[in-house]
């Protein structure tokens, strides 16, 4: 299954809480995050499109939850 799918999947299980603001800053770059991805006991990451993009494989692999909202930048 790919990470888009997989954010397919999970987008219908999202709820309010999890909405991200403009508050909400990417980990790697700082830029306004547009996804979260829950990595089990070490907790969450924000990224930006681009960095969530760009690392989409490797947390494929370790994500648990991913909530996209790219939507939202079209």
């Amino acid at each position: 299954m790919t990470m888009t799918e997989e954010v397919s999947q999970n987008l219908e299980d999202t709820r309010d809480t999890d909405t991200l603001s403009a508050a909400d800053r990417c980990d790697a770059c700082g830029a306004q995050a547009y996804v979260r991805v829950q990595v089990g006991d070490f907790g969450e990451l924000l990224f930006c499109a681009h960095h969530a993009r760009k690392h989409s494989e490797a947390l494929s692999k370790v994500a648990e939850v991913v909530t996209d909202q790219t939507s939202l930048l079209q």
